[in-house]
């Protein structure tokens, strides 16, 4: 049988040591990222590698002004609540020695100028745009990433919630990359603990269906 124990290696680590992390090892899991597959081999991903503590505190701390901001929107307390006790978690980068912010640039799907041509309604043209293929290329990056990561002793948690400071963070580190935007986020680092438990998943029955 197939080893493919490389596969349940990865965990989602939030806890991490301070131990550095080499521009030779970052740079080993870059290319390993960067070997998925991306529709029409567009590659429209960007990599921004941070190390710099401070500066990952500071990213932190603007996702959590953000979340504050966002919470004052709401008057429904449930809501509310629903969104600030997230923050931890949305966080949690910054006990790691290592950000890698994960940018997608634009991508235009097969048909869809096609559609435009014809005049197609907005709701043919959402229904093309729904499977987000460019978003898909940078999925398909970021689980090389995390597969490389565990292989090799590294940590990471795959991050899309505080992207709703995504403008904000973006415009803190200062990256301008015309049509790109920021698609996700991880730490990486030396887990704290050896024996992480991974959530259970839904048995293979309930979410497989064999057409023969």
């Amino acid at each position: 049988m197939t080893n493919l124990d490389f596969i349940y290696k990865r965990k989602s680590v939030r806890k991490f040591t301070d131990e550095v992390i080499s521009n030779e090892a970052i740079k080993t899991l870059i290319q390993a990222a960067t070997q998925a597959p991306s529709g029409k081999n567009l590659q429209n991903w960007h990599f921004i590698v941070i190390k710099d503590k401070q500066k990952i505190n500071q990213i932190a701390k603007i996702v959590e002004k953000k979340n504050d901001a966002l919470a004052s929107y709401l008057d429904n307390e449930d809501e509310k609540k629903k969104l600030t006790k997230f923050l931890k978690y949305h966080t949690i980068f910054k006990n790691a020695p290592v950000l890698i912010l994960v940018y997608a640039g634009s991508y235009i799907p097969a048909g869809y100028k096609a559609l435009q041509a014809k005049g197609a309604s907005r709701e043919e043209i959402d229904n093309l745009l729904k499977p987000s293929p460019g978003v898909q290329n940078i999925a398909a990056a970021m689980e090389n990433l995390q597969l490389a990561s565990a292989q090799m002793g590294y940590g990471t948690c795959w991050m899309t919630g505080p992207l709703y400071a995504k403008e904000e963070i973006t415009e803190y580190i200062g990256f301008e990359k015309d049509g790109y935007f920021l698609a996700a986020m991880t730490p990486i680092g030396v887990p704290v603990d050896e024996d992480i438990k991974s959530p259970p998943r839904k048995p293979v029955e309930d979410v497989l269906t064999i057409i023969e």
